[in-house]
């Protein structure tokens, strides 16, 4: 029996490892452009950290974490980072180091969910963590900086969508006022709604059964949804978010629906869609979380950041041409191919030979397809310490002294 990659899981085969390459090598330049440092955090983590985190209302702690008993101790797979970038935070005493603190990490995550294109078991995400700004300029530039990511991949078709979950204390009235409105239709809502009825109201907003989102469209219960119902103070923070997104042409839109998955957002969330992938057209989500770093055991810590799935990004991105080899060295004397190859290899070229001594026709017909040139050593080139150079798009082919071949396929 063939043992196959478990369901939910993929394998990143050599073909498709470059467009891997280009998202990180991107992260890298551009999170580092705006201040930001690579951190990277443990694959897992004590249990206690995702359900205190996370919030043991959410289905990520329900219904899809990948948790295991080890000497006595719950220990479960990361299914997000901000959790473990925060206790990281804390443990490392970054709270000493002058704000704003900024991380990003990228890396593997993973989550008991039914797969589809684009989402996987495990799956990659990139992300950014800002530590020790309470003003929306913090969001703002969080925003921006996804914006200026996803555009450096080449994806220019995308619509920001933001709202305010208002404070702590603002946000228990429209919780009453949601629960007040849906009470009578409590009994059409989906098993998952009527969960969250009592234990997170919010999270009702989130749903995405079309029974429920029809009740949602009701009128009486949209003035509710899209009523203003958050204080003085989170107004004034959403008001100054909204002018800093003006100021830096970012475009937007307000959606009151959007309230994200996770428990710990408060203030500001956001979604970053792409036209380009259907219905499942979410590539970045994130959000401020004020309370966190308090509830993990920390000092008093606004934060805020995003995350993205790095499998859907693939997904949105076109296919890129397979890198060609610099040379192939075509020779049936492989001790002097290896030399030569190996000469050019500490030089910084990509070149082969081939291991197993073909006949020449054929290391020929696979130089053809795997590189740019053709360094031909037969009997005559070898003797006269020459190399015969062979351009494989021209068919153009001379011969040079061998100290002279990286300059020609330079």
């Amino acid at each position: 029996m063939v043992i196959k990659a478990v369901k939910g899981t993929k394998d990143i085969l050599p073909q498709e490892v470059a467009q891997w390459h280009k998202l990180e090598r991107n992260a890298l330049e551009i999170f580092s452009r705006y201040g930001y440092r690579e951190i990277r955090t443990p694959i897992f983590e004590v249990t206690e950290l995702f359900a205190r985190g996370v919030g043991d209302t959410t289905d990520i702690v329900n219904k899809e974490m990948y948790t295991f008993e080890k000497s006595e101790r719950s220990l479960t797979l990361r299914p997000e980072n901000t959790a473990g970038v925060v206790r990281s935070f804390i443990e490392n005493g970054m709270s000493r180091l002058s704000a704003p603190v900024k991380l990003w990490y990228k890396g593997p995550m993973f989550r008991y969910e039914r797969p589809q294109a684009g989402r996987q078991r495990q799956f990659h995400q990139v992300g950014v963590e800002m530590f020790g700004v309470k003003d929306a300029a913090a969001d703002a530039e969080v925003i921006l900086l996804a914006v200026e990511y996803l555009k450096s991949l080449g994806l220019n078709d995308l619509e920001v969508e933001i709202n305010s979950l208002g404070c702590p204390k603002c946000r228990e009235e429209y919780k009453r006022k949601i629960k007040e409105v849906l009470k009578p239709e409590f009994a059409n809502l989906c098993e998952d709604c009527q969960n969250r009825y009592e234990k997170n109201p919010l999270r009702l907003l989130d749903c995405k059964v079309e029974s429920c989102k029809k009740i949602f469209e009701k009128p009486e219960i949209q003035r509710v949804i899209r009523s203003d119902y958050i204080c003085e103070e989170c107004a004034k923070h959403y008001s100054e978010l909204k002018n800093y997104l003006d100021e830096l042409n970012v475009k937007y839109v307000e959606n009151k629906l959007l309230v994200r998955g996770l428990d710990y957002y408060n203030r500001t969330v956001f979604e970053i869609k792409s036209n380009n992938l259907g219905s499942q057209n979410a590539v970045c989500g994130g959000g401020r979380y004020d309370s966190l770093v308090k509830n993990l055991g920390g000092e008093d810590t606004p934060a805020v950041g995003f995350a993205m799935g790095m499998e859907r990004l693939n997904s949105l991105l076109p296919c890129p041409d397979e890198q060609k080899l610099d040379a192939y060295v075509v020779s049936n004397s492989s001790a002097d191919a290896f030399k030569l190859t190996q000469e050019l290899r500490n030089q910084g070229f990509m070149v082969e030979f081939d291991l197993s001594n073909k006949k020449f026709t054929k290391q020929l017909e696979k130089a053809a397809k795997i590189a740019k040139y053709a360094l031909i050593l037969g009997e005559d080139e070898i003797k006269s310490n020459t190399v015969s150079i062979k351009n494989l798009d021209t068919s153009e082919q001379i011969n040079v002294a061998r100290n002279e071949v990286p300059k020609k396929i330079g």
